[in-house]
């Protein structure tokens, strides 16, 4: 781990993460391609481009999630602002673009900020506009997969920490492992830490269909910019215009999925390995589970968190809990 200031931009950086090539990551991304059938973690979106691809989903029309949770963070942040309390450490789970928390900051007021994300250059450029923003704020970044056991950096107070987790990101977790990353959590956090956490609701069927696949096409850039990465990072020798996007809603499982079906027989390389393809085989992307406010109140609470406060829009699309680690 290293730690940088950057005096220019206000920033202290914490570098958690292996390099894209390193064994783990690598072994990771082979162990679902072997997979049948074929599997890859929505972390391997995370490219500067697939973060890039991501922040323009999210101002897609049919893309409900972000818009819907902006604007309660916007209604609600009196009410999160005394519910979270004075002095607090706020800690950024995904935090991307960093859109989201600037609807706390005015209203919460934390002495610190920590943003953690895995795509490095993307984590930097917005955690310094970020600093840049709000010179009052004592602004940090790490780069880390937060989805993997991890401590708090050294050096910064967090001496009241919240978890932020927008997005409704826990959603690409089976409910079992989102149990287990809350667990997680728990263990990262001090008693009465908070958690601030984004759950998309179950809702109609024809709406979540839509939001994954946005007439202009951007979900399925996104979706099969992970081809590029893997050619471009993983040593691969595949065809990316050899697959087309598909996702859709699992009504059984209460998810959306995103896939990468293949439009041919072929064999692709990746690491050093072939893999074969037939016509119509696909490469499981991305789950995006959907929960009722309740259902989601018992896995936290499984998980070792009370539920203190719920806010949710008019039309009940979307859920932000607050959530405190017993």
């Amino acid at each position: 781990m290293t730690m940088m200031p950057n005096a220019a931009a206000a920033v202290r950086f914490h570098d958690h993460q292996p390099p894209a090539t390193s064994l783990s990551l690598r072994d990771e991304l082979l162990q679902g391609l072997r997979a049948s059938p074929k599997t890859s973690s929505p972390k391997f979106f995370y490219d500067l481009r697939g973060s890039e691809l991501f922040d323009l989903i999210c101002v897609q029309p049919e893309y409900y999630p972000t818009r819907t949770e902006e604007a309660i963070l916007r209604d609600a942040a009196g009410d999160i602002a005394d519910v979270v309390g004075k002095d607090a450490t706020l800690i950024e789970l995904g935090s991307g673009a960093s859109r989201k928390v600037r609807l706390l900051l005015e209203a919460v007021r934390p002495t610190s900020y920590l943003g953690i994300d895995i795509s490095r250059d993307f984590l930097l450029n917005s955690t310094r506009r970020l600093a840049a923003d709000y010179p009052w704020l004592d602004v940090h970044a790490a780069c880390a997969d937060f989805s993997q056991r991890m401590t708090l950096p050294t050096g910064m107070a967090c001496e009241h920490p919240v978890a932020f987790f927008p997005g409704s990101s826990i959603g690409n977790f089976a409910p079992e492992e989102a149990e287990s990353f809350l667990r997680g959590l728990h263990s990262l956090l001090p008693s009465g830490s908070g958690l601030l956490i984004g759950v998309d609701l179950i809702k109609d069927e024809a709406i979540l269909n839509a939001a994954y696949n946005d007439a202009a096409g951007v979900t399925a850039a996104f979706n099969l910019n992970l081809l590029e990465r893997l050619r471009d990072e993983f040593e691969g020798d595949l065809d990316p215009a050899t697959f087309s996007h598909h996702a859709f809603y699992d009504t059984a499982h209460s998810r959306i999925e995103m896939h990468l079906v293949s439009n041919v027989d072929q064999d692709i390389r990746v690491a050093g390995e072939i893999f074969h393809f037939e016509r119509g085989e696909t490469l499981h992307t991305e789950n995006s589970y959907k929960y009722s406010a309740d259902g989601f109140r018992t896995l936290a609470a499984r998980a070792g968190f009370e539920s203190r406060a719920l806010w949710t829009d008019p039309d009940r699309l979307f859920s932000i809990h607050y959530l405190l680690r017993a």
